[in-house]
């Protein structure tokens, strides 16, 4: 039966194309629209700009079908940049979704036609309601253009498609669009790494930005610690025993006073040693380097990488509160 099944290459889908040639014109066409458009910015985007920056409630995005698509990608990425903003489906907005929308809020809404019905059939609602309407599109005789308040109308390009009929260059321009909106007001917000870091807390950057070292330390029982006089092999058991690579010795007042390491045990033993004589005072390595336990993770990797140290002890207020090591830093997905 297998034999009956004909591969990829022996089937024939259509009219035979130069497959590189018609990839190559769909880039070609898509950079041209996108050309046009970088062009055409005038007053018009630098209004819309300075609207939103001063917008007293959200930023509601919506457009259907394909500029739908692009809508919740816009309204995504104007909220990772520090404007709150949300997409909202025309045709669910019909059925209620319009409570959403109050009267200072702005309302962006995406179609290249400009006539999209679900779209024209919102818009004296959102009139009624108070909210200012951003229109964008690609037909400036059209219902959305005469509804908004303030509108960008796009030059006229050709679409990728071959028909001219596909939304192909026109949902590039508008992502496009979109994107410049929301750079252009995180910059005029001043938005910066930290703030970034603050809505992507699962992201790299928001990790290397956010998390300290005494988040993902080894304390309390997980943290291998000696007092000073105690015997080497009790030591040793310890140090095993929490398997973090590193014994911090500490004083009464739990300050710490040296370390002793994994490398430092084999080093150790090269000699006749007597365990059972020596205490950890003897072998320990004083005035170890030690961080704070506020200092960033991504910190406290560089410096171990620049040492050539597997783990640091972690101080707070002048006492030993734990461990932490590359293993556990890089564990977490930050890397340098």
């Amino acid at each position: 039966m297998l034999n009956n099944i004909a591969t990829l290459s022996e089937v024939k889908i259509g009219n035979q194309i130069d497959i590189l040639s018609e990839a190559k014109y769909v880039f070609d066409t898509e950079v041209n629209a996108i050309n046009l458009v970088k062009n055409s910015l005038d007053e018009r985007f630098i209004k819309i700009v300075e609207l939103i920056s001063r917008c007293k409630g959200k930023v509601i995005v919506t457009g259907m079908g394909k500029p739908g698509h692009v809508s919740r990608k816009i309204a995504a990425t104007l909220s990772s940049l520090g404007t709150s903003s949300f997409f909202i489906h025309p045709a669910e907005a019909q059925h209620g979704d319009l409570g959403m929308i109050s009267s200072n809020d702005i309302v962006i809404a995406i179609s290249y036609s400009g006539e999209s019905e679900e779209i024209t059939r919102i818009l004296p609602n959102i009139k009624l309601i108070g909210a200012t309407i951003i229109g964008i599109s690609g037909n400036q005789y059209s219902t959305l253009v005469r509804y908004s308040d303030f509108s960008f109308v796009f030059p006229k390009f050709m679409e990728a498609c071959s028909m001219n009929l596909a939304p192909t260059s026109s949902t590039t321009v508008e992502m496009v669009l979109g994107d410049a909106l929301a750079v252009c007001l995180a910059k005029m917000y001043g938005f910066q790494e930290n703030n970034y870091a603050l809505y992507h807390p699962a992201g790299s950057l928001g990790k290397k930005l956010l998390i300290k070292v005494s988040d993902i330390a080894h304390t309390g029982e997980k943290n291998a610690v000696a007092v000073v006089g105690t015997k080497l092999k009790d030591a040793i058991i310890e140090m095993s025993t929490k398997a973090i690579g590193i014994l911090n010795v500490v004083n009464e007042e739990n300050e710490l006073i040296g370390v002793f390491t994994d490398g430092d045990l084999r080093r150790t033993f090269t000699g006749e040693v007597n365990v059972y004589e020596l205490t950890i005072d003897d072998v320990l390595v004083k005035t170890p380097i030690s961080i704070n336990s506020d200092m960033l993770a991504v910190d406290a990797l560089k410096l171990m990488k620049d040492k050539n140290i597997s783990a640091l002890p972690i101080i707070q207020n002048g006492k030993l509160i734990g461990t932490v090591r590359v293993n556990d830093i890089i564990g977490v997905g930050i890397f340098v």
